[in-house]
């Protein structure tokens, strides 16, 4: 009798800083129901991940779940493998977290379950070859990733149907190529197809492997699965499937795997993660000529043949098309390097690590249908991960300083300045329009400045085609392959706007004839200034209790069709003690001739909840029909304003010398999730501006307070 051996494997993870309701969601749907109904076929064995974050979260919501679990495993139904206890792009983590990550879910694993995991499922399957050292330094024997990465290192067909072993610098790990056939037929087609399959593989030596592991939130959280595996049977179905034909379809944990069968060889794969990911990770245009490609070469009938020579971008590269993503990157990095030096003095800080290793959850780096770059509420979970870690080290060293530091943050062969308090951090970059593109008010463990630039993706062109199609009086309502996608909201393709240059605070615009507060927020406005994006000098001022950065440009400004000089001043001053920043501009006319200008200065923020009645603009003085953070509107004639967020506990008031005219905009990404398209508030843009006739000088101070609340 022809026999085949399968593997299952199921990874069940939600991130850091996800809503509650999700999580709880995501449990009822699909972690519990797939549990309950595994533990009546007990002859079906699966391996299963929990992210370490899911792990803490179900202890405390129903931790009877983890006794039903602790059943199974005790059973020898289940298998537990580790990972990185906060879901970690391993490659990208500094080393030593990388062996601490995986300890940590390991000991949890041990602790609360009695077994020592000898697996581990590797975080959207992103392989880059040095991690295999670490993952064996780790105590881990084997790692489940696709077969993408098997292919693009030359293997098909049977090559695909065992496991392999790798090694860096000595240090060995087994590796187990998920099957890619499996992952799409499973749950999504009848289980005939499945079986049908297995028994093509089958022979008659009996020694094939083939694996299935794939996210767990297939099982009921995305569209349409929990009726079709609960409701409709699916899940029961295969699984009953699986045991009546268990005479030639032998089901093996991983290790059982290992213990019995010979890896069919060594191998060393190349960088990759999932298909899908690496086209994401491609700069904008890039992607659209990777799926012209695609298409042609499944027309031409290519594909399968040729596909394993095709292949997107590099995981890291989100780092370069996402500058908010590398921003958030290097902190981590920074503030990594901070701990791990203040450990090797003897100090401890263990709480520290732990909020820099659950800052490090990949969501928040990396966008595309499952990357959460684009969801503020992770973005903002991982800062204050990240800033809570500095003021805990700040205890730890038990001082409070005003200091500052010249360094190429962001990587890029430049030098940014970042200014740290005992209330803020303020990271400036001169060569970049001097702008603040990190403001962290510590006290309340919050980056005031964390907004995403709106930016050209790729499936935008799915999404204005699909417009056009339905605009189209030709069409006959034949429906075209892009009606398969889905939005959240009609006209979604109004708000495809681009901006030029990356938001922050502190840019210095010099406004046309005919800017509005319509195209200056569609940023398809006039800009008369070379201020925005260019470089300016940087001089410091400094003592133990104040310290002050003057930023200049001499640039110009196109006045009346003519190029005219004007030197630009911007001081901005700290003072230690207290919970407010103080700018200073001063504009100079370097020409002869009087200079009719408009000037604005921009700032950004991002507050969360742009609909929440508990967060909120003032003008004081003034009452604005909508003051909820998403509006859009002017104020004219303003001295005082601010933003309250009651849930935060944070007034952050503006004051002004000179009177200005304040607009208002939120900042709106157009974005694909496995929802579809939808809309989400990125932050809010303010514009002070003024209307100034420039004989010689003129200047006006702009103090920036906050104010902590009483919740």
């Amino acid at each position: 009798m022809k026999k085949i051996n399968l593997v299952l494997g199921i990874h069940n993870h939600q991130p850091v800083g996800n809503f509650d309701f999700v999580f709880e969601h995501a449990y009822n749907v699909a972690y519990k129901p797939f549990i309950e109904i595994l533990a009546k076929h007990p002859k079906v064995k699966l391996a299963q991940h929990y992210t370490g974050i899911l792990f803490q979260w179900i202890m405390e919501k129903h931790p009877e779940f983890i006794d039903e679990l602790k059943i199974l495993v005790d059973r020898g139904q289940i298998e537990l493998i580790t990972g990185g206890f906060y879901e970690p792009i391993l490659a990208v983590i500094p080393d030593q977290d990388k062996l601490d990550q995986i300890k940590k879910l390991s000991d949890f694993i041990e602790k609360h379950f009695g077994k020592v995991p000898v697996g581990m499922w590797l975080a959207e399957r992103v392989w880059e070859q040095h991690i295999v050292k670490f993952i064996s330094m780790a105590g881990v024997k084997y790692v489940i990733i696709d077969d993408t990465h098997f292919r693009y290192a030359g293997l098909s067909g049977e090559q695909l149907l065992g496991y392999y072993i790798t090694e860096e610098q000595g240090y060995t790990v087994n590796i187990f190529p998920i099957s890619k056939m499996l992952r799409y037929t499973i749950p999504f087609q009848p289980v005939e197809k499945t079986i049908d399959y297995l028994k093509e593989i089958a022979t008659e030596e009996g020694d094939r492997v083939i694996v299935y592991a794939d996210d767990g939130e297939k099982f009921g959280v995305w569209p349409n699965t929990y009726k079709h595996v609960y409701e409709d049977g699916w899940l029961e179905e295969f699984l009953t499937a699986l045991e009546e034909n268990s005479d030639w379809i032998n089901i093996l944990h991983f290790s059982e795997v290992i213990e019995k069968i010979k890896p069919i060889g060594r191998i060393y794969l190349p960088n990759a993660s999932y298909a899908e990911m690496m086209h994401w990770a491609l700069p904008a245009d890039a992607y659209l000529d990777y799926e012209k490609l695609e298409e042609h070469l499944k027309e031409e009938g290519m594909y399968e043949q040729y596909s394993r020579f095709f292949r997107g971008g590099f995981w890291r590269n989100f780092l370069v098309k996402y500058p908010e993503a590398n921003n958030l990157h290097k902190k981590m990095l920074r503030v990594s390097e901070r701990a791990r030096k203040l450990q090797s003095k003897g100090k401890d800080v263990s709480k520290a690590l732990d909020k820099i290793w659950s800052a490090q959850c990949n969501d928040p780096y990396w966008h595309g249908i499952f990357g959460g770059l684009y969801l503020t509420n992770l973005r903002s979970s991982a800062y204050r991960n990240l800033i809570s870690a500095e003021n805990e080290l700040d205890r730890v060293e038990n001082k409070k300083l005003l200091k500052y530091e010249f360094t190429d943050f962001d990587r890029d062969g430049k030098e940014e300045l970042i200014i740290e308090s005992p209330n803020f951090n303020i990271y400036i970059n001169p060569n970049y329009g001097g702008q603040i593109f990190e403001l962290d008010f510590k006290p309340v463990e919050f980056n005031i400045t964390d907004v995403m630039t709106r930016r050209k993706e790729g499936y935008h062109q799915k999404l204005l085609q699909l417009a056009n199609e339905r605009n189209n009086p030709n069409n006959q309502g034949v429906a075209s392959i892009h009606d398969m996608l889905t939005a959240k909201e009609e006209g979604l393709e109004k708000f495809l706007h681009y901006d030029w240059y990356r938001r922050g605070s502190l840019i210095d615009h010099f406004l046309g004839e005919g800017t509005t507060l319509e195209n200056f927020y569609q940023c398809k406005y006039p800009e008369q200034g070379d201020f925005v994006n260019q470089p300016y000098n940087v001089k410091t001022n400094f003592n133990r209790s104040k310290f002050e950065v003057i930023l200049s440009r001499v640039g110009n400004v196109w006045v009346d069709g003519e190029r005219c000089k004007i030197r630009l001043e911007k001081v901005i001053k700290l003072e230690k003690s207290l919970n407010e920043i103080t700018i200073q501009y001063k504009l100079e006319n370097l020409e002869d001739k009087m200079l009719d200008l408009w000037f604005g200065v921009e700032f950004a923020c991002n507050f969360l909840a742009p609909d929440s009645e508990d967060r909120y603009f003032y003008f004081v003085g003034r009452d604005i029909e909508d003051k909820k953070l998403k509006s859009m509107g002017e104020v004219e004639d303003v001295v005082s304003f601010g933003i309250v967020d009651e849930w935060l506990g944070l007034d952050m008031n503006f004051y002004l010398s000179k009177f200005a005219n304040v607009w208002r905009f939120p900042i709106e990404s157009v974005s694909l999730s496995e929802a579809g398209f939808e809309r989400v508030y990125q932050g809010s843009v303010i514009l002070l501006h003024w209307n100034i006739k420039l004989s010689k000088e003129w200047s006006v101070e702009i103090n920036n307070s906050f104010r902590i609340l009483k919740k």
